[in-house]
């Protein structure tokens, strides 16, 4: 017995450094709204992770908790997401486990993502902060007005405010639980740790913990830190930067990174092995606008942009990272699409994303200013939005074939998708092109 024990042991290690090769850097995303009713069934589940393995995929990431704040496991903490999109769930059906033990038998490694700073779906007005949780939703200074995210019907994110202690008490104390609760866990993701935009979080506490980083009163708050008034006192049609703009940017992303920091070292505690990472966007130029210093702290991008301070290098947090994916959200995908393009503007699909026709702004150039800011301190994996080629389809195997050719990896958002437009095949093309 012993003997057999051991053989299985040393099979099923055998069997998850096969994702250590060239699978390794490869992701696939499994959203848990969108496959909410497809996960339901054990068998789905097992027929997709035997998919992607066999078409080039030695990861997967599993979405644990909504942007509504609910969660697909059985939480002391957290509320249950049942029902969801006409399904009634058992809160007893343990689906991570299901991933779980499915993929190390095929020899995959299982990642969960937890949407952090998020609290509420706005279209459906359902999450944390329609029900006990309302005073932890961002207020926004919109358009000169303060406006919780709640009422902003246009944005479906329902965030939170990252700078509240409750807030970040809260969702580490989720994480740790999940952590806790799958031992046998390759890794977390993390999404949406970051705010939701340039125009939030303008509340009370964001202002008096902003102030006291300064060291004295903001006189004229908020315009002296985001103006849509202009010296006349007529509103503008888009924000300005006030005298205090660059501190605030740089105060904001320490915020993010010191949570980052905080949760890296509390994870690693409980569990040494486990791996973290974390998704953003690509754009870095304008992706302060949400709070977020993806780059290395070896890297000043007060040298490059003129909204950054000399100190915002410290709040870079790549170096704190196992695994990072960079969302290579654009329609062109080379630099000579971009020449070839000038003067046309392509598809816009997440929050802090300016498309300006610069290289950057490609997959191709967008790859290659991650791993600029990113100095080597963790590997960058290329991310692509399958629906971002709506309308051009024929764009998207080309698309996995730069970021893979750019970065030597990609994650797919998201598996729902490959069957709705009926691009397995072409996917499993891409992949087998450029192993």
């Amino acid at each position: 017995m012993k003997h057999a024990i051991l053989v299985l042991m040393a099979s099923a290690a055998l069997a998850c450094s096969c994702a250590s090769t060239q699978e390794s850097r490869n992701y696939m995303w499994f959203d848990c709204e969108a496959n909410y009713k497809t996960l339901s069934c054990p068998d789905s589940i097992r027929f997709y992770l035997e998919k992607v393995k066999s078409i080039g995929f030695g990861n997967v990431i599993v979405d644990m908790k909504s942007i509504m704040g609910e969660v697909l496991y059985d939480s002391g903490i957290a509320p249950y997401m049942s029902p969801f999109d006409g399904i009634e769930r058992e809160r007893s059906y343990d689906m991570m486990r299901y991933f779980l033990d499915y993929g190390h038998e095929m020899g995959l490694n299982v990642l969960a993502s937890l949407n952090v700073f998020c609290g509420g779906h706005n279209y459906m007005d359902r999450g944390i902060i329609y029900t006990d949780h309302s005073d932890w939703q961002s207020i926004c200074y919109e358009k000169g007005e303060m406006v919780p995210i709640s009422r902003i019907k246009t944005n479906y994110n329902g965030m939170l405010n990252p700078s509240d202690p409750e807030v970040q008490d809260y969702q580490l104390a989720i994480l740790k639980e999940f952590v806790s609760k799958y031992p046998d866990l390759d890794g977390i993701i993390f999404d949406r740790v970051r705010y939701d935009g340039m125009t939030s979080d303008f509340s009370p506490l964001s202002r008096a913990q902003f102030e006291q980083r300064l060291g004295h009163a903001v006189e004229n708050w908020p315009e002296d830190v985001l103006s849509w008034y202009d010296e006349n006192g007529e509103l503008r049609s888009e924000w300005a930067r006030g005298k205090y703009f660059r501190q605030w940017c740089e105060w904001r992303a320490g915020v993010i990174h010191d949570f980052i920091e905080r949760t890296h070292r509390e994870l690693k505690a409980i569990n040494p092995n486990l791996q973290i990472g974390d998704y953003t966007g690509a754009w870095y130029p304008t992706y302060y606008q949400v709070g977020v210093n993806w780059a290395s702290s070896s890297y000043d991008p007060s040298e490059d942009f003129d909204w950054a301070t000399p100190g915002y290098k410290d709040t870079g947090y790549a170096d704190l990272l196992d695994i990072y994916m960079t969302g290579l959200y654009y329609s062109y995908i080379t630099k000579d699409d971009i020449d070839n393009a000038l003067g046309i503007k392509g598809q816009s699909s997440e929050a802090g994303l300016k498309l300006d026709l610069t290289y950057c702004y490609c997959i191709e150039g967008g790859a290659e200013l991650a791993k600029k800011v990113t100095c080597g301190a963790v590997p960058v994996t290329g991310s692509i939005y399958v629906e971002q080629y709506i309308g051009k389809m024929d764009k998207f195997a080309p698309a996995v074939e730069q970021a893979l050719k750019s970065t030597g990896g990609v994650m797919v958002f998201d598996i729902v998708h490959l069957g709705k437009h009926h691009l397995w095949d072409d996917l499993e093309k891409a992949m087998k092109t450029t192993k």
